[in-house]
């Protein structure tokens, strides 16, 4: 047996070396080496390393009663590929305080048909009670257990045999034969990969709430990440209403999905139709407004876009964007500046998506330079139209993908007239009753737009 060793470890992207360093090579991140000690490790023999199966072909593997469990939640349920897959470890992470544990809670006491064990390494069992009695719900199948002893909490696992399994969160777990603290990335690795066998072993599904770290990705190993069968990110500002469920990595179902839902005093409630919470309907006749036609993974929903500029007061131009991505902000600023001939060089301005919602879909762009530009003319814009479409460097409006599905989700809500690219070929929107408006550059858009 080799003789036990220290290393020093990143906490951040979990490379090793033999000695401190006060820059991780590998990350980038400074002072994230802790020490920790590797122990012994056993020699395995031939026989036992290899097992008591054996190799088997295709047609010899049964696929068993993989039939997926209704979490009872509809948005997580799209979320996770039509719902939860038995023996699968997913993986939850998201800001502190944007409802993770509260989601998790709510999903545990709402399955009256399944037993679920719900074990918190950060909460008390008091606590606990207390957020459930604010939810308003309550289930006897449910067990609540406070634990972060890794072997004692898989011995209560074992006892119950649970149907479901949470474990809030996988950072205060710890296992007596790792000599590190809990949360390091010695103990999130070997926590992880002794609750993955479980999972396997007796077929129980695994709910992991995960850190995350300033960056805004999961705090701990990246290999955390290839370990569970599914990672799910919770995103939103803590300061709005609305939180959006997304997948990043799913072996069972499509990432393109994603669940909206609204915190309220009682707990997230589901989000069926976005588009109808995120469109303000009193600003018909105000400038710098425009709405936008977008995709997030495979959903559309419409979202308002306000816009605000200004002279500058300090000489120096202020570029403001709250849920747009400022480099692309100033992208869209320098197009309108070089191909379409508006001098917002001296002016602010100030971008905001409605709902604090952070949009990545390129399609955006029109609705964003409509709303800059209607601002700077005090022009509002026709609140029945919307627009899609991606803005190029040349000042063409290229292409977007789904546009059936935009222009079907614009015609639900009552919109009358769309803006969309005329490289966009091969669609029939004649049963919509809506007008379609097809531009190929940006003054075209304006000029049809505006007169």
């Amino acid at each position: 047996m080799s003789k036990a060793r220290i290393v020093f470890v990143c906490q951040n992207c979990g490379a090793e070396s033999p000695k401190w360093v006060g820059r991780c090579t590998s990350c980038g991140e400074w002072n994230t080496f802790v020490e920790e000690v590797v122990g012994r490790e056993k020699k395995t023999t031939p026989a036992a390393a290899a097992g008591s199966g054996r190799p088997l072909t295709l047609g010899e593997i049964t696929a068993g009663n993989l039939e997926r469990i209704d979490v009872g939640i509809r948005e997580f349920n799209r979320v996770l590929g039509g719902g939860l897959v038995p023996g699968s470890l997913v993986l939850i992470g998201g800001e502190p305080g944007i409802g993770k544990s509260t989601l998790v809670l709510q999903l545990a006491l709402g399955l009256k048909n399944r037993k679920v064990l719900y074990a918190s390494g950060e909460e008390s069992l008091q606590q606990i009670k207390l957020r459930a009695h604010r939810l308003k719900l309550e289930n006897d199948n449910c067990l609540f257990l406070s634990e972060t002893s890794l072997e004692a909490l898989l011995v209560h696992a074992e006892r119950e045999k649970p149907d479901i399994l949470v474990i809030d969160s996988i950072q205060t777990v710890s296992a007596e034969t790792v000599e590190s603290s809990p949360g390091s990335v010695a103990q999130v690795r070997e926590c992880t990969s002794a609750i993955l066998k479980f999972a396997k072993q007796y077929h129980v599904a695994v709910f992991l709430i995960g850190h995350i770290n300033k960056e805004g990705s999961l705090a701990g190993p990246k290999v955390l990440e290839h370990i569970v069968d599914t990672v799910i990110q919770f995103e939103g500002d803590t300061h709005y209403m609305y939180r959006i469920l997304r997948a990043i990595k799913n072996r069972f179902g499509s990432t393109s999905e994603l669940g909206i839902f609204e915190m309220r005093p009682t707990g997230l409630h589901e989000v069926a139709n976005p588009s109808e919470h995120l469109i303000s309907k009193g600003n018909g006749e105000v400038s710098g407004t425009a709405v936008a036609a977008a995709v997030e993974g495979v959903r559309p929903f419409l979202i308002e876009i306000q816009g605000l500029v200004s002279s500058a007061a300090y000489g120096t131009p202020q570029r403001t964007s709250t849920g747009f991505d400022l480099r692309r902000l100033n992208m869209l600023l320098a197009v309108l500046e070089k191909r379409a001939g508006f001098k917002l060089v001296s002016k602010d301005v100030f971008l905001n998506v409605a709902g604090g919602l952070k949009i990545n879909d390129p399609a955006t762009d029109l609705a964003v330079i409509t709303a800059i530009l209607s601002s700077n003319l005090d022009i509002s814009a026709d609140h029945l139209t919307c627009f899609t479409g991606e803005v190029g460097l040349t000042g063409e409006i290229r292409a977007v993908g789904r546009i059936e599905q935009r222009i079907s989700e614009a015609a639900r809500l009552g919109f009358r007239r769309i803006f969309v690219p005329r490289l966009n070929k091969g669609y029939d929107v004649s049963a919509t009753g809506l007008e379609v408006v097809k531009v190929a550059r940006v003054e075209e858009a304006f000029r049809k737009l505006f007169g």
